[in-house]
Parts: structure tokens; C-alpha cells; sequence
């Protein structure tokens, strides 16, 4: 696996990166207690010169690491923050964050991520940031995206599917993430067709697949996420949240790490990208409709040229919802807006 770490704007040599994770992972296996600076040397193999040097960038990235003269080093805590080194470590995947990229701040990972994935990037690249400028939503809309609020990632795909197909992974996306905020909270994350994630009846997740595609066939797909972790509430948009308010609103005292989430995401996403490959799209729908919040329900669907309601019946084989109209006729959307009337 390789990283590269653009998190303070200079991003470092893969040799300087690699060293970086050797002397963490050093530290890490040494538990709570401190390994002198001569075993360090020795186990790096780079001079004490070099230990010191990329400790100090280390702590820069927000790690607590203690130095004592007598003892040598160790660390004490961990960051928060959505960097190679963290998300990759006991990261159990071959696909996804194969190549993982972090930036401090970008307009958006998904240009990114399509700047990149047109150069030739390998299938499974993960692009994080912990803040985006210009986050953006389905048909344009701004995803509020502020430092160490929430996970922000776009990955890439090269999926053997054609162009009209895009909308399985849209919903691969949101059982993975849907089944990942339930694996690490208690939290009973639900999915609203076609891309949102909903917790307590509130958004918490948007998902923004983009792609570039001959007639017949995909080159590749932006797998686009935004999950409000820790986004104050104030900044959100009506009807949104994140999950620290609604553990809050639960009385569960308990933080949700956002790499252990991010990380999880990841491990989800190849779960259920092998699946699709391998057993085709039958098996996600049926874990896509166990998560639904709204099958039975009342609908209303808003399309570019008109707006209708029914009942959400049911979703085909190829992603697309298919509505119950009062008549009795069914009718199948494979785009829009969907607001849940009861």
C-alpha cells in the first residue's frame, strides 16, 4: 500500500512517508511503554538524527509523543485526523485505500479524485480531507464540509458495468456507510432513495457518484461521501445532523473516532463491491431494503418536468425506485428528488 500525506500543503517523499509509519507502528506495538531511542535507531535503522527529525513531524500531525532523556520515547494519544498513516493502519482491505491521499483542505475530493483518476490512478485510490470548500451534493448543491466536522472521501472505480448501471453503486455506497455508522454506535442508520443516509429521521450522509463513460461502457467512478461526524449543528441545513448530536440526544456518552469510521467505510465498500461483482446486484438490494426508510411509505417525487405522489413499493434490479401510484400503476424513477410525506 502507498500514501501520500498533502495534509500540511508539502507533501513528503513515499522513503520520508514510509519511515513515518515504521516509527509509529515501532511505537504503537511497544503498548505503554517507553522504547529507548538506541532500540528505536536500531529497529528504523536511520540515525538518532532522523528519529528526532520525524518525530517532531509526527507531533506536528497532532501525535502526543513523549521524549525523556532517560527512557527514550512513547506515545501517549493518537489524532483524530484523517491521515494515510491512521486510516491505513489495521486497515483490512486489498481495493479500497490501496493508495490512500489526504489533504488539510480542497474545493472538493471528488475533482480531485477525477483530476486523478484521469491520469491513470489504480481502482480503490481514497482521497480524504478534513475540509472542503466547495463540498458538493447531488445537482449541484453545496455539502457544508468544515474542518474536523465530518469524513469527506471520494474513491475510485473502474467498474465493468455500463453508464446506466452507475446507480448500483450509489446504493452498494449507502449500505456500506448505513452498515458502518451501525457497527461502531447505536445508532439505526436507515437509507432514503437514492443517496442519503438518515438517522432519527435526519440526514446525516449524502453520497455524489460522478463518472467518465464511452456509450457503452464506464472508464471510471467518483465515489463521493459526506458524513457529518462532528458538524455543529448550527451550520447544517434543515432536516440534517451529525452523529455526535445524536448520540448526545440518545444520552450515550461515547465519541465516535472518525478514523475508525472511516476506516470501517472502506472495509464495507469492498465487502459489498465483491459481492457485486461476484454475485451480481440481487444481494445488495436485499440489504439495501433491510436499511430502507421508506419502503411503505408515502412519497413524493420531484422530477425536472413534473412532481407526483405514491407509495415507495419496492427497487428493482437495476437501483431504480419503483413508486405505487394512487391508480395502482407502477412506476419506476431512476432520478430525483424524494420527499417522505408520512
Amino acid at each position: 500500500m502507498s500514501a501520500i500525506n498533502n495534509f500540511e500543503g508539502h507533501p513528503p517523499t513515499i522513503q520520508g512517508r514510509m519511515l513515518d509509519e515504521k516509527i509509529l507502528n515501532i511505537l504503537r506495538n511497544s503498548s505503554d511503554s517507553y522504547v529507548s531511542g538506541e532500540e528505536l535507531c536500531k529497529l528504523a535503522d536511520v540515525s538518532r538524527a532522523a528519529i528526532w527529525k520525524h518525530v517532531e513531524k509526527l507531533r506536528e500531525e497532532g501525535y502526543d509523543i513523549e521524549a525523556s532523556p532517560h527512557l527514550g520515547y512513547r506515545l501517549v494519544d493518537i489524532p483524530d485526523s484523517l491521515i494515510p498513516s491512521e486510516i491505513k493502519y489495521a486497515l483490512k482491505t486489498k481495493v479500497f485505500g490501496k493508495e490512500v491521499i489526504s489533504y488539510k483542505k480542497v474545493d472538493s475530493t471528488n475533482t480531485i479524485a477525477y483530476e486523478l483518476a484521469e491520469k491513470g490512478i489504480g481502482e480503490g485510490a481514497s482521497i480524504f480531507a478534513e475540509e472542503q470548500a466547495r463540498g458538493r451534493g447531488r445537482h449541484g448543491r453545496h455539502w457544508y464540509s468544515p474542518a474536523k466536522g465530518g469524513i469527506y472521501l471520494s474513491c475510485i472505480l473502474r467498474p465493468k458495468i455500463a453508464p446506466n448501471e452507475i446507480s448500483k453503486i450509489t446504493l452498494l455506497a449507502a449500505v456500506a456507510v448505513a452498515k458502518s455508522i451501525r457497527n461502531l454506535s447505536p445508532l439505526n442508520a436507515m437509507i432514503k432513495w437514492p443517496n442519503d443516509i438518515l438517522v432519527n429521521n435526519k440526514k446525516v450522509c449524502g453520497i455524489l457518484t460522478e463518472m467518465k463513460a464511452e456509450q457503452d461502457r464506464v472508464d471510471f467512478i467518483i465515489l463521493g461521501i459526506g458524513l457529518n461526524v462532528n458538524t455543529q449543528a448550527r451550520h447544517l441545513p434543515k432536516g440534517a445532523t451529525c452523529l455526535k448530536d445524536e448520540l448526545c440526544h440518545s444520552k450515550i456518552e461515547r465519541d465516535i473516532s472518525r478514523v475508525e469510521l472511516a476506516r470501517n467505510i472502506l472495509e464495507n465498500l469492498e465487502e459489498y463491491y465483491s459481492i457485486l461483482k461476484k454475485e451480481g446486484f440481487k444481494p445488495i438490494i436485499e440489504e439495501w431494503k433491510s436499511l430502507s426508510a421508506m419502503l411503505g411509505s408515502r412519497i413524493r417525487v420531484i422530477l425536472q418536468n413534473r412532481t407526483f405522489e405514491g407509495q415507495a413499493h419496492n427497487i428493482d434490479e437495476n437501483g431504480s425506485l419503483v413508486v405505487r401510484l394512487d391508480s395502482g400503476v407502477l412506476e419506476r424513477v431512476s432520478s430525483g428528488d424524494i420527499i417522505m410525506v408520512r
